[in-house]
């Protein structure tokens, strides 16, 4: 028998399937799946009954009827009296915060992030009916929200809610979560794709399979359902089709893109800063929302198109239609009111009255250029959908999303290069100016923080053979217990909390914990072999860091022999060198370094240069010679 000793450990093979390694998730992805798709049949159910909600209050709110027929506070016929009715909103939302939930309050997107990322993607279960209702009677009452953040809000809460009642991880029920509230999306404006890509940018912060298949197969469940509950119309059709610019335009464009960037911004801080005062008001917080259905109310007096969603303000606005006059004071009362409503902490979306001030903005703009440069095929239409989307590109900073939707919403596809120009300058803008969103501030002011790179998991990107140690410490099976003992006294510098165990051919049989090696109450002339009580866990080299960090954190152990394909130990892995991993892709990252040095690079030509003349000249003098 032998004792211990430091085995210096060759390269494996290829590596095999591995029997112990956590089961392919394959079968949880199908799993998941068919929740997702569940979750947006059913909230696309719950989309067409918040629209015929907000109907409903509507009706009543304004015209005195109980209808669920479609209807707009811009048509009624109150006179003074339409003042007080969003200030009776305001008071009943205030209401169902304090006695229901305060989580209704604002506008559902950074609510979700913020579960997401602090509370393991839990939502209470409430906010699935307070979070409609709350919204309708907003909207409904006149607030100048959108229904897609309620929506939003509803369906993601749907989806953490199903997570909740199952067994599942937090990572899938972040993935329901976002199915739920994409889908959401999707049944309200029938955009997938753009609801795809808004999950990646603002919920899930990673692009996997196993995170974008459910919320696709979710969001084009939502998009059936739009078709067969609303229609398969573009929901901000124009009449006419929008030309494909030319390079002077787009030229053009690109600088509304800075522009309707830096009016991103201003609109960004001027919402935060209103909410800060009224977070100074002496009041309690439960009357926020009717003071501020009062500023609506005042204003939607003076100017009705501002009262409600305003879907059919972006649809006119989008035609080219309307006058700089209606144009120009629907951008600035629409912007005035959705703001100290917004602040005041009442329920409703974002993404409506963004892109009606966008769009406004972008059509002022429209209007300029044609005045200033009318020998240029400027579209009105076109400078407004590019004020739309830059304009959600730069709050929001969901810039994929953004030129998605307004392709999807409007079905205008020459719109897509301008749109691309626009909407990254505005990002830019926004990126260089803001450190947070409109979606992000309120939740960073809470101390949390949002991810701003998808980098690739470093734990997938490295294998174990790339950072394991060959050489290991191997106790043969057929040793006694008291020798090992012994041996190990004599080398104190061995600390490990788990030594491998092997058989005389080298091959893996198990791991023993320092623990019960040096425990009293053992045989100390039995063998090793005898104190293997832990399932066998090993990883093999083409196996990635995540699957070593999977194993260790299933068998509590921080150490992992490594195998090849006949189940010889080859090396071993332990955090140690997880974290060098980490440390040489921030190396990578930080280092700098000029591969090709044009100074180099001249002199080499200037050298072969001189060689050349020099080599010309002497052939010259031999053949005159």
């Amino acid at each position: 028998m032998s004792i211990p000793i430091s085995t210096s450990l060759q390269s494996t093979l290829a590596s095999e399937h591995m029997e112990h390694r956590p089961s392919t998730r394959k079968n949880r992805l199908v799993f998941i799946s068919l929740l997702a798709v569940g979750i947006g049949m059913l909230i696309s159910v719950v989309a067409k009954l918040l629209i015929s909600l907000i109907n409903l209050v509507t009706n009543i709110s304004f015209f005195g009827s109980f209808s669920l027929a479609h209807a707009t506070p811009q048509e009624h016929h109150l006179g003074p009296l339409v003042i007080i009715v969003p200030v009776i909103g305001g008071l009943i939302v205030g209401l169902m915060a304090l006695y229901g939930s305060r989580a209704i309050r604002g506008h559902g997107i950074p609510e979700a992030m913020e579960q997401i990322l602090t509370n393991n993607s839990k939502i209470k279960p409430t906010i699935t009916y307070l979070k409609p209702l709350s919204s309708a009677i907003a909207i409904g009452t006149g607030g100048p929200f959108g229904a897609e953040g309620p929506i939003i809000a509803t369906g993601g809460a749907l989806g953490s809610t199903l997570g909740q009642l199952l067994k599942i991880s937090h990572q899938e029920r972040k993935v329901l979560l976002a199915a739920g509230a994409t889908a959401g999306m999707s049944a309200i404006f029938g955009c997938p794709i753009a609801a795809i890509f808004l999950a990646i940018e603002l919920l899930l912060f990673e692009f996997s399979a196993a995170a974008i298949f459910p919320v696709a197969l979710a969001c084009i469940t939502g998009a059936a359902g739009h078709h067969f509950l609303f229609s398969s119309a573009p929901v901000f059709a124009i009449d006419h089709v929008i030309g494909t610019p030319s390079n002077t335009a787009l030229f053009l464009y690109s600088v509304e893109g800075i522009l309707i960037g830096l009016l991103s911004v201003a609109v960004t801080k001027i919402v935060y800063w209103l909410e800060e005062l009224f977070e100074h008001l002496p009041i309690h917080w439960m009357w926020w929302p009717a003071i501020g259905g009062l500023a609506v109310g005042i204003i939607g007096y003076f100017h009705p198109n501002t009262l409600g969603v305003g879907y059919n303000n972006i649809t006119d606005v989008l035609s080219g239609s309307l006058s700089l006059k209606v144009i120009g004071l629907l951008f600035l009362f629409k912007f005035l009111s959705w703001a100290i409503a917004l602040s005041s902490g009442t329920s409703g979306g974002t993404l409506a009255p963004l892109l009606t001030i966008g769009g406004a903005a972008g059509a002022l703009t429209g209007l300029a250029l044609q005045h200033f440069f009318p020998q240029l095929d400027i579209s009105v239409s076109l400078s407004a959908l590019i004020g739309m989307s830059a304009m959600f590109a730069g709050a929001s900073r969901a810039l994929l999303t953004s030129i998605l939707f307004a392709l999807e919403t409007t079905g205008q596809v020459n719109a897509l290069l301008a749109l691309l120009a626009a909407c990254s300058i505005a990002y830019f803008i926004s990126l260089y100016l803001m450190e947070h969103t409109i979606m992000t501030e309120k939740i960073a002011r809470r101390g949390v923080k949002t991810p701003v790179t998808y980098t690739p998991d470093v734990l997938e990107h490295y294998q174990v053979k790339e950072v394991m140690s060959n050489e290991a410490l191997l106790i043969s099976d057929e040793n006694p217990i008291a020798d090992v003992k012994k041996w190990l006294d004599q080398h104190q510098d061995d600390h490990a909390n788990y030594f491998i165990v092997t058989g005389t051919d080298n091959t893996l049989k198990g791991v023993v914990s320092s623990s019960s090696l040096r425990s009293e109450h053992h045989d100390q002339e039995k063998y090793i072999g005898s104190l293997i009580k832990r399932k066998s866990a090993w990883v093999r080299t083409n196996d990635p860091l995540k699957t070593a960090v999977e194993i260790m954190l299933q068998f509590d152990m921080d150490l992992l022999p490594v195998v090849d394909n006949k189940q010889e130990v080859v090396g071993t892995i332990n955090y140690k060198n997880i974290m060098t991993a980490y440390k040489n892709v921030q190396n990578a990252t930080e280092h700098k370094q000029i591969h090709i040095s044009l100074k180099r690079q001249t002199l080499k030509l200037l050298a072969k240069g001189n060689r050349l003349i020099y080599r010309s000249q002497h052939r010259q003098n031999s053949g005159n010679q």
